[in-house]
């Protein structure tokens, strides 16, 4: 990407979080945002002291993704790896850490395979989606392991409380017979609140590898030239009860279950089915006024199978199972919110997961738990604010670890925010990682591997106004025994990995004008003195930007994207590099009836071919098409 269109995008990008949370009430609120994920208490995004960003129901609709890829695309601090288009794997980086580095929530129940330590984002459906908070930064002190680069947390949709029932439905159609309908029904009063939809999605797709991946010895290792079909099926719920005396007992559920093909030979499958299970339930109440306990269980599931059918080498094969990965997490906390005195809040508890493992190949262990005790500390005095926390984690397979974190923050008279924060965190590496078998004599684990640890620090200057934001928020953070594969995809540790970034966000409104924009400086590098010291960490671009701008005509809106990342690399190595791109998308809807509205999109306007990841098509120009009513 040129850089004269960067320093374009910079001028509209320096910038701090113009974050438009809902606030308890489910009105919007520019000014004072309530977030949860930074603390794991209600707090505003001013006394965040971190670099956040929240995603509100009302910027989906605007936007108009088709997948949550789509969503987070061009966000500080996040790139993305997709290995082909709809409903291919997706690998997010955040802030130049790891796929793996990256804690993603599901209303408070961690999700992802403890087989390779991915969250399935590809399979969560949008439609399902009330509000996402990004959080970077380590959390470790907070969360434990995998919370290294940041933690993003899906809030999935809630009934208002309007004393009836309120339906919704959706239609789309699009390229590559894409078609998407979601039904659901919500409703509550003051004290009840449900939500309950269904929904499915399918597309005929497009060929994942580009051919002479198998020539080139890279991604899919075969040449299959075949449309990459992709169906989905899925359901949430959401309900809950809070009585005069403000305790609170609530259940969430989602289950989204998919078919997918993808290039690929009788040894690996071409056709796999995914099944992700979120479950969970939260009990909050208060046994004296100073003293909030609340309760959490849950369960999350990420199950898949993988098949083959088709033609390799001249051979016919009739569809047959290539085997199965069945991961399984168990979890539950008990947390202490104490009012110490006014403006000061102590927060402790303890965090119990456990990790487990069900599949045709012979893993050598299949099951783990870690053990969690944290306690935190918020205090105001005067402009000055402080946040302290820490944590002790027993993982039954690596010990003890230890992580903390400290942030100060100063509010000046006319409004800007200065922070200053340090975090230590920690990994462990997946059950693929250490004990994935030999595939034809050749190792791919390594039983070996350390854990993962890392230093952060960051400084940060942010303002919100009535009818604009803006900021800057600049970090270093120190991984050691970094986990990265080798030329022959077997995982190593690098002792030293160093990143530095600077990241911005702004933002107004204006009359009928909305324009917000995302800058993104970062250098993600191998710095351990060996062959690949000073190389770029794959698949993490140096430089992205994103502008959005909406204007709202009457019933009509219409909008653009702009996004633009530079180059990236595949490997360790830098041997295999992936150019920079820029996408356009634009959009427009009509609100032509009460609770009426259909949409239109055009993403990738001119067609640009990319990659990001080595050898993975992904989509050129596609239109899509909505008809919405949600009252």
């Amino acid at each position: 990407m040129k850089k004269t269109t960067l320093a374009a995008a910079l001028l509209l990008s320096l910038a701090a979080p113009a974050v438009y949370a809902q606030s308890t009430n489910g009105q919007s609120d520019t000014l004072a945002p309530v977030i949860v994920t930074a603390t794991r208490t209600a707090i505003t995004a001013n006394e965040a002291l971190s670099s956040v960003t929240v995603i509100t129901r009302e910027d989906i609709e605007r936007l108009q993704p088709v997948s949550v890829a789509d969503l987070l695309t061009g966000l500080p601090g996040v790139s993305i790896g997709q290995t082909g288009g709809i409903g291919a794997q997706t690998s997010l980086y955040l802030r130049g850490t790891n796929a793996t580095h990256v804690l993603v929530l599901i209303d408070g129940v961690r999700i992802g395979s403890v087989s390779i330590g991915l969250p399935a984002l590809e399979q969560i459906p949008v439609n399902a989606i009330d509000r996402i908070e990004i959080v970077r930064g380590p959390r470790a002190s907070l969360y434990g392991s995998d919370a290294l680069g940041g933690v993003i947390q899906i809030f999935t949709k809630h009934g208002q409380p309007n004393g009836g029932i309120t339906p919704s439905v959706s239609v789309t159609g699009g390229s590559h017979d894409y078609v998407n309908g979601q039904a659901g029904v919500s409703g509550g009063d003051a004290h009840l609140w449900y939500n309950a939809s269904l929904g499915g999605t399918y597309t005929g797709g497009i060929p994942g590898c580009r051919m002479g991946a198998a020539e080139a010895g890279v991604a899919c290792f075969v040449d299959d030239p075949r449309n990459d079909a992709y169906r989905n099926w899925n359901g949430f719920a959401n309900f809950g009860y809070r009585w005069d005396n403000g305790t609170e007992l609530a259940f969430n559920w989602l289950r989204s279950k998919s078919n997918a093909e993808y290039a690929g030979s009788p040894y690996s499958g071409n056709d796999g089915i995914e099944e992700q299970y979120v479950a969970g339930a939260r009990l909050s109440f208060s046994p004296l006024s100073i003293w909030k306990v609340t309760l959490n269980a849950g369960q999350s599931r990420d199950d898949n199978a993988t098949f083959y059918n088709g033609s390799y080498y001249g051979q016919y094969y009739p569809r047959m199972a290539t085997g199965y990965f069945n991961s399984r997490r168990n979890q539950a906390s008990w947390q202490n919110d104490i009012t110490l005195a006014a403006n000061q809040l102590l927060t402790v508890g303890v965090d119990y997961q456990q990790e487990r493992i069900a599949s045709d190949t012979a893993f050598e262990q299949t099951t783990r738990g870690d053990t969690g005790t944290f306690a935190q500390y918020q205090g105001t005095f005067g402009r000055n604010e402080v946040q302290l926390s820490a944590r002790h984690d027993h993982n039954d397979q690596f010990g003890n670890h230890n992580t903390g974190a400290a942030a100060w923050g100063y509010h000046f008279e006319n409004g800007p925010v200065l922070s200053v924060s340090y975090g230590t965190a920690f990994h462990a590496p997946t059950f693929d990682d250490l004990y994935f078998p030999p595939f034809g004599g050749i190792p791919t684990a390594n039983p070996n591997l350390r854990p993962e640890t890392s230093h952060s620090i960051e400084v940060g200057l942010t303002q919100q106004l009535d009818h604009w934001n803006w900021g800057v928020n600049a970090y270093q953070t120190t991984i050691s025994n970094l986990i990265a594969f080798d030329s022959n995809y077997v995982p190593q540790n690098l002792s030293r990995a160093r990143i530095r970034g600077l990241e911005g966000q702004f933002g107004f409104n204006l009359d009928d004008w909305r324009v917000q924009s995302y800058l993104t400086l970062m250098q993600p590098k191998d710095d351990d003195g060996s062959a690949n010291n000073g190389n770029l960490l794959p698949r993490r671009a140096q430089r992205t930007a994103r502008v959005d701008i909406d204007r709202k005509l009457g019933q009509f809106n219409v909008g653009a994207t702009f996004f633009a990342a530079s180059k990236r690399y595949d490997d360790t190595a830098n041997t295999r590099r992936m150019g920079g791109y820029a996408t356009t998308d634009l959009r427009a809807s009509y609100a032509f009836a009460p609770g009426w509205q259909v949409e239109a999109k055009l993403a990738n306007v001119f067609d640009h071919n990319y990659e990001t990841a080595y050898y993975y098509n992904q989509l050129g120009r596609t239109w899509y098409l909505t008809l919405r009513y949600s009252p």
